[in-house]
């Protein structure tokens, strides 16, 4: 079964709904803010995914910012950055689509066609 891990007062998790509603993909939806993704889980997704990790983070997110985790990156292990994402929401890049032929982070129309279409 699909899963779709998004937040619902997010505009692109709500475009990327509006799509899966449109193309007909039936989906579990899982909010991100009250069930965030575990450790485990985010290395299953980085791994299917084929994306390399910082792509994991929410960049525009005002925790991000909040707490400069730009420059903090630099110096955490991927444990330590796996650990961080794992530890808020808010701290991962959204919506996440996961599916049998893999996941999908963020919406971007073309990838998810590609995918899914």
């Amino acid at each position: 079964m699909n899963t779709f891990i998004c937040y619902d007062r997010c505009s692109t998790c709500k475009k990327a709904e509006k799509w899966l509603i449109a193309h007909d993909i039936a989906y579990t939806k899982r909010p991100i803010k009250e069930d965030n993704p575990t450790v485990e889980e985010l290395k299953d997704f980085k791994e299917r995914s084929g994306l390399p990790l910082k792509r994991f983070f929410n960049t525009s997110g005002a925790l991000y910012r909040s707490q400069n985790i730009k420059d903090k990156l630099k110096n955490m292990s991927e444990e330590e950055q796996f650990a961080l994402l794992a530890s808020d929401g808010m701290m991962v890049k959204r919506p996440i689509f996961i599916t049998d032929q893999g996941v999908l982070v963020g919406f971007k129309e073309a990838e998810w066609e590609e995918m899914l279409g």
